[in-house]
Order: structure tokens, then C-alpha cells, then sequence
């Protein structure tokens, strides 16, 4: 079982993300997946020019000549991926975008008939990654994901995956916080973490129960609210 984790946060190891990323890959290598994650923000991955040069005269391979290519290989080897963003303006991050958008080369131009009697791209490979979704924001509650839940679902239909789990983490900043007073209920979130990347990489899934925990609020949402903006104030 190969496990890729690719990191739109444009913070890296520093971003709130990897905080999860790395929770969940812990648990799916105790599992025993082998497990890889990559922080896009590392990578040169250039805007896709529309061009269309991967469907007619290199099929398959994109005209620009950065990172993707090597990105694109480890996509299409893995089992799972992880697609991993802090939510942006309702979206995923600009390097997730780009990383997403050069993704053209692995279908086809043709059309076919897909699920719900929507067209999409044929397929150029036999076997495509499953995907989990993984977002977080600084927002209180879970319904500020409701934008990119549905585009990620929607983006990820031309590439054949099907999206075997989606965690979406409100309150973000308390992920990263060196306040003592959420050290226990970080530890047991992270605890949350684990499991689920035990799960996926034993059984593809989350079971209900523990989605439903790694739903909750980490703190109370006024509680988080009014800290959120006493720290906009502070010195």
C-alpha cells in the first residue's frame, strides 16, 4: 500500500496542514503503508498554459518542463493520495490549483458518459489513486468547507478517483498554538488523526464513529471565536 500526501500550503512544514498530513501518515505507516509527503510549496510547478500540447503531439506529457512530471509519476503509482489544503478564499490554495489543473495529462480529450449522466474525460490508465480530501481553515465551524467539498468532488471526477474519506478541521490555528491550555485536547485530536490514517491505509475508509469525532470542535465555537479576534489586538 503506497500513501502520497500532496501539500498545497504554501507554509510547508510550518502550516497547519502538516499537522494533519503527518498525523495521518503516522498512523497509515503503523499500518504498514509506505507513506510520502510532499510539500508542493518546495516544488516549480508553473501555470498550465491550456495549450492542450499533452492530448495531441506528446499525449500524455505536459510542454513545461518543471516538476510536475516527476509529481504526475508518483500520483498515478500511489494507492492513495492525499490531497491536502488550507481552504482559500472558499478554495483550495493557488499552488493546489496549479497542481491540479497540470493533472490534464492523465485522461484523455475524448469524452464518455460518467456517473449521474455527466460527461468526463476517458481514462489513460488502468489504475488511478483513491483520494482523501483534507482541508482545514481558521474558521470556527465546519460549514465553511461547503464550497470546496463540493469542488473537490466535482474536480476530482476527470481523474477517475473516488474519494474514499474527506476531513475537514475548522479552527485551524489552534492546530499550531503553544497555548498549554489546548495541549490535551490537541494530543487527542491528533490521537483521531492516527486512527483514521490507520483506517484508510487498513480498510479505505473512516469508519462513522470516528468521522464524527474528528467533526467536533476542537473548543467550544464562541470560546474560539472570541479568542480569534482578541488576536488581532494583541501586541
Amino acid at each position: 500500500m503506497k500513501i502520497t500526501a500532496f501539500n498545497g500550503s504554501p507554509k510547508g512544514i510550518h502550516g497547519n496542514t502538516h499537522v494533519i498530513v503527518s498525523a495521518l501518515l503516522e498512523g497509515a505507516e503503523k499500518a504498514g503503508a509506505s507513506t510520502e509527503n510532499v510539500l508542493l510549496a518546495q516544488k516549480k510547478i508553473g501555470h498550465c498554459l491550456g495549450c492542450f500540447t499533452c492530448w495531441t503531439k506528446t499525449p500524455g506529457k505536459c510542454v513545461l518542463k518543471d516538476d510536475m512530471e516527476e509529481l504526475l509519476r508518483k500520483y498515478i503509482a500511489s494507492d492513495i493520495v492525499i490531497m491536502a489544503s488550507p481552504l482559500y478564499a472558499d478554495h483550495v490554495t493557488g499552488i493546489m490549483k496549479d497542481f491540479m489543473d497540470r493533472g490534464i495529462p492523465l485522461v484523455c480529450p475524448q469524452f464518455e458518459m460518467g456517473d449521474a449522466s455527466q460527461t468526463r474525460h476517458v481514462a489513460r490508465y488502468e489504475k488511478y489513486p483513491s483520494i482523501v480530501w483534507v482541508s482545514n481553515c481558521g474558521f470556527p465551524e465546519k460549514g465553511q468547507f461547503a464550497v470546496l467539498q463540493l469542488a473537490c468532488e466535482r474536480g476530482i471526477r476527470n481523474n477517475k478517483a473516488d474519494i474514499i474519506a474527506q476531513i475537514y478541521r475548522s479552527q485551524g490555528p489552534l492546530l499550531t498554538s503553544d497555548n498549554p491550555k489546548y495541549e490535551l485536547v490537541l494530543n487527542r485530536y491528533k490521537e483521531l488523526l492516527r486512527q483514521a490514517g490507520a483506517e484508510i491505509a487498513s480498510k479505505r475508509k473512516i469508519p462513522a464513529g470516528l468521522q464524527a469525532q474528528l467533526e467536533e470542535p476542537l473548543i467550544p465555537e464562541d470560546e474560539y471565536s472570541r479568542g480569534a479576534n482578541e488576536s488581532w489586538h494583541s501586541d
